[in-house]
């Protein structure tokens, strides 16, 4: 029997007497580039929180290659390979990107305060930088790197964070709607980015309200409804699913 590259089996999260993810269970295919989307309110970032170690789960299991990674610390999932990219830009806007991309190489390589001072750790640190500017590099940053991050275009802050996440040699990256503010253009590029991101190898698990970009990217998609499971498939299905349409206050071109 195949082990499922990531699961999630009877996930619930509880804020007093609020149940804001109910029993949630879905899987992860290696090399996917799978969707989680709901009307506001359904429990998709509270499901991210609890995947990323952000939250400790009330109840329920997140598994990676059969190994249980629920209730560890952000910084342990994180290095087992899964790492989320926010909704809201949580980048230092006043360094540069190159310095950025720097902080995405921070969970495997541990700065050592002895080592540093007798020089011992310098091969550490080109190793670090030289896995930033692949990074960058990849997402066509790499002509930025002196600047400053606040100074970029949107779309280019957005790709940035993505970059960061990169830096940290991800297995599955969680991206907490990263369409959001984007003109037409800078979706399509951003688009091509997580194509080529899936193709590079890393596992794609995205909280996206731009449908047209769910339904153009995903190879499969997760709906949520009031903290639960509500049903999964297939772009093509879930466009038509009469369940998801009503799920989205009757509208057809809410899914389309």
């Amino acid at each position: 029997m195949t082990v499922p590259f990531l699961e999630i089996s009877g996930l619930t999260k509880r804020f007093g007497g609020l149940t804001a993810v109910d029993g949630l269970g879905f899987k992860v295919e290696h090399g996917a580039i799978h969707g989680l989307i709901g009307p506001n309110g359904a429990g998709k970032t509270t499901t991210f929180n609890m995947i990323s170690g952000f939250y400790k789960p009330t109840a329920g299991q997140v598994r990676l290659r059969g190994e249980e990674i629920s209730g560890l610390k952000m910084y342990e999932v994180a290095r087992r390979g899964v790492v989320r990219t926010f909704q809201h830009s949580t980048l230092f806007a006043e360094l540069t990107v190159l310095e950025n991309a720097l902080v995405g190489t921070h969970m495997s390589f541990r700065p050592n305060v002895f080592a540093a001072i007798i020089g011992w750790d310098a091969e550490d640190r080109r190793g670090a930088r030289g896995r930033a500017e692949e990074a960058l590099d990849f997402f066509g940053l790499l002509g930025h790197a002196h600047e400053r991050a606040g100074d970029l275009p949107h779309g280019h802050q957005r790709a940035l964070g993505m970059a960061v996440a990169m830096a940290a040699h991800p297995d599955v990256m969680l991206l907490d709607e990263p369409f959001t503010g984007m003109n037409p253009e800078e979706t399509n590029r951003m688009m091509a980015l997580m194509f080529k991101l899936r193709d590079s190898g890393v596992t794609i698990l995205i909280v996206e309200h731009d449908m047209h970009a769910v339904m153009g990217l995903c190879d499969r998609i997760t709906v949520m409804n009031f903290g639960r499971f509500l049903t999964e498939g297939v772009p093509q299905e879930i466009r038509t699913h009469p369940d998801v349409i009503k799920a989205y206050l009757g509208g057809v071109r809410h899914v389309a």
